[in-house]
Formats: C-alpha cells, sequence, structure tokens
C-alpha cells in the first residue's frame, strides 16, 4: 500500500499560522491531498496539546485517527522547536523537528523542556535556549522511541547548514548526540539532487514535509512509502526513514526548488536576485543599495558540496518534483490563484485526491474531470517542462508553464474540439 505522509505542519497556535488550522480541519484536508499519515504540529503548546488528546484516539500502535471518523487520515505527534543560543562566538538559530509515539512521551517531553527553562505556552513553535544535543537528551529520554530531525535545514535563518547561523556539519551542531540523527529534512528550497552533492550527507535519509501554516499548503511536499495496511505503525514510518531502502521509502514529493523562496541570492527591498557566481562577483554585495546580499541555499549547497550536480549516491532515495494543484490550475489559467481556480480546484478533488491526479491519473482522465490544457499542465509538470523565476530572500519563485501566446492557442484548441 502506497503511504503518503506530511509530518511537518504547525497549528492555529503558531505564529502567522491559519486559525483553520484544527484537528477536524487537517484530517479533512489530508483526505483531500491523498495523504494517508499527516504530522499533527506544535504538541509542545498545551492549547494545542488538550485540543489533540480531546480529539484523537490511537487507532494503530503510535498512529491516530479523529474520534468523531471525519476523516480517515492518520496522526502522528510531531512537533517544531527553535533554539537560539550562541556557540563557537556565533549566535546559532536552529529549527528541530520532534516526533514521539504517544501522548506519554509528550507529556514526559514537554516536562524536560519546561525544566530547561522553555516558555512553551509562547507559540506553536516555541523559542528557547536548548541546545541541539540538549534538546536529543531531553527528548530521548522521554521515549527511546522518539526521534530528532532537523528542519528545513537549508534555510538561511533557521536551518541546521543555514547561511546566516547554522552549522557546516551534523556533528558541529550535535555533538555528542549526532549519533542519533539519521534524517534531515530538505526544505522548500533544496532537493534531493542538490543535497547528493555532499558526500557527508549520505548517511541520512532525506525527508521532505510541508511546514504548512495554513490547511492548501499541506501536502505541497511529502515522503511516500510502500507499506502494507496491517503494518503500519509509527514505528514502520521511522524503521522506513531510518534504513532508507527504496523498497519501503519509494520517494520524496518536492516542490520544484527554484520555487522555495530562499532558493537563490538576492535583496526582496531592491527586486534583486543572483546566482552564486554573480554574488561572488559582487562581492556580496546588493548593487543597487549597496547592503550584503542574503545568500541562499543554492549558493551555500554549492560551497559546502564536494560533488559535481548531478551525481547520484548509492541507495538515494528518488524524489518527483510537483506544483501544488491550485498552482497548476491558477497559471494554466494565467490568472492566480481566484474564484475560478478555487471551483474547479473543488470539482477536481471531488473525483480524486490530489496526489493521485499529480502523479497518477492519465492525461486523458484529468481532462474529464478539468478540461484538456489543466490535463496539459499536469503532464508537463510531470516532464519537468517548466520555467520557475527562482525566489529569494523570503519571496517565493513564479511558476511558468506556458507562455501566453501559447496558452491562448491550447485553449483554443481545446475549444474548437468541443464543439465536434
Amino acid at each position: 500500500m502506497r503511504v503518503i505522509a506530511d509530518l511537518q505542519i504547525h497549528s492555529k497556535y503558531s505564529r502567522a499560522c491559519s486559525q483553520d488550522l484544527n484537528p477536524g480541519n487537517i484530517g479533512k484536508w489530508a483526505d483531500k491531498k491523498g495523504i494517508a499519515v499527516i504530522g499533527t504540529g506544535d504538541f509542545t503548546h498545551p492549547k494545542w496539546l488538550e485540543e489533540l488528546k480531546e480529539a484523537l484516539e490511537e487507532t494503530k500502535t503510535g498512529l491516530y485517527q479523529l474520534k468523531d471518523k471525519s476523516a480517515k487520515a492518520y496522526f502522528m505527534l510531531t512537533a517544531e522547536v527553535s533554539s537560539i543560543y550562541k556557540q563557537g562566538e556565533k549566535v546559532r538559530r536552529i529549527h528541530n523537528m520532534i516526533l514521539a509515539p504517544n501522548f506519554r512521551a509528550v507529556d514526559r517531553i514537554i516536562i524536560g523542556l519546561e525544566k530547561a527553562g522553555a516558555n512553551l505556552k509562547s507559540d506553536g513553535r516555541p523559542i528557547m535556549g536548548v541546545k541541539c544535543p540538549d534538546l536529543v537528551k531531553i527528548v530521548l529520554e522521554a521515549d527511546p522511541a522518539c526521534a530528532v530531525i532537523p528542519a528545513h535545514a537549508w534555510t538561511p535563518h533557521f536551518g541546521l547548514f543555514g547561511s546566516l547561523s547554522g552549522f557546516d556539519s551534523v556533528e558541529e551542531a550535535f555533538g555528542d548526540q549526532s549519533k542519533h540523527i539519521f534524517a534531515i529534512e530538505t526544505g522548500l528550497s533544496s532537493d534531493p539532487k542538490m543535497n547528493w552533492q555532499i558526500s557527508k550527507l549520505d548517511q541520512y535519509s532525506l525527508v521532505s514535509n510541508s511546514d504548512a501554516h495554513s490547511l492548501r499548503k499541506i501536502g505541497r511536499e511529502a515522503n511516500v512509502f510502500e507499506i502494507n495496511e496491517s503494518e503500519l505503525s509509527y514505528t514502520t514510518i521511522l524503521r522506513c526513514i531510518r534504513v532508507k531502502d527504496p523498497t519501503s521509502f519509494l520517494y520524496t514529493i518536492e516542490f520544484f526548488p527554484e520555487e522555495g523562496k530562499y532558493h537563490l541570492d538576492g535583496h526582496a527591498d531592491c527586486k534583486f536576485s543572483c546566482l552564486p557566481e554573480v554574488t561572488a562577483k559582487l562581492k556580496g554585495i546588493c548593487p543597487v543599495c549597496g547592503k550584503k546580499l542574503l545568500v541562499g541555499v543554492l549558493n551555500r549547497v554549492a560551497g559546502m558540496g564536494d560533488r559535481e550536480f548531478g551525481f547520484v549516491p548509492p541507495r538515494a532515495i528518488p524524489f518527483k518534483n510537483v506544483i501544488p494543484l491550485e498552482e497548476v490550475i491558477g497559471e494554466t489559467y494565467g490568472t492566480g490563484i481566484g474564484k475560478k481556480v478555487l471551483e474547479t480546484y473543488e470539482r477536481i478533488v471531488s473525483k480524486y485526491p490530489e496526489f493521485e491526479i499529480l502523479l497518477d491519473l492519465p492525461q486523458e482522465e484529468i481532462a474529464k474531470i478539468s478540461d484538456p490544457v489543466v490535463a496539459e499542465s499536469v503532464i508537463r509538470i510531470r516532464e519537468g517542462k517548466v520555467h520557475i523565476e527562482g525566489g529569494y530572500d523570503g519571496i517565493f519563485g513564479k511558476i511558468h508553464i506556458y507562455e501566453k501566446k501559447e496558452r491562448d492557442k491550447l485553449f483554443k484548441k481545446a475549444e474548437q474540439s468541443s464543439l465536434f
């Protein structure tokens, strides 16, 4: 059985997150997307934890479902925490995911974090002074089945390898606890192909999650496993990730990394972006205002890499680039995400889950439930036939599937075909 899992989202208690992010809505949107296992996010927040305990019941070992049966999706208990501290004469700002097998483990993690001085009531993704090695100790002392995974590892501001406050290795960040780190989340602005340039990352599984701040962003990245229904559990999912066997960890679902908002170097205020080689010529200075450019993920990966782009390590887990279906429809119609796009989206996903449409459905069937041009768009994305203006300094990249003349021609052809 194919199991799609998005293990990192947020709740309504996290800063800049939708108030619609409650357990019932999350479950329903996971079903709509075709996600079998969805992370709860934010279990360290007391109000959210109370809601989770009220809404969920354990139906498979370490996995939960809504008590009211309003959705089929399973929930895994997950959280993200922000550690800010000084190490090596540099202030570090690192986000880490925490995965837990049950509410008992969650309760013990919370006790450990509060003893370490964390204020967990402040935000769904709490800011704390707990260093990375100490975080691992607290989590594993709560329950050895728990796991810590560095979140969106390349994000400049808050990633393990971020250009502003990150480290140059897992060992530098986690010290003697690095032996417990078995996976790294690549984030929206990088994909596995970029990470494969760095040989010291071969020992880690590369996972991808949405880090969604709203319901519609759920599943923009995810992980795909092959797991028998009878064996589906928290432990089995973690084993698939840890062992990194392509027969059970099939692939990750990825943004085109150019679409991520930290892919290129740049300066948002000046609407300027550039490739790493241009940054080097500019000596890191914005040519418009003279301030420092924000060094993006592409540049940072290149600086740490010791292999050519395109190298594939042995036993590497494959990946597939996708664009969320709403964005596909918006680009197809050339309108952005408006009423027509949302109505079309809802009509399509009432027939099939979003991931089935994006990954599997034949072009003819997509055309039947939408129109021929949307179907053509989905196929082009599967084949990587897209152009994206790279994102930079907090600005998402822009997707282009068609030139305007080509789009108009395709719609005219579709309209003429419908007359016969």
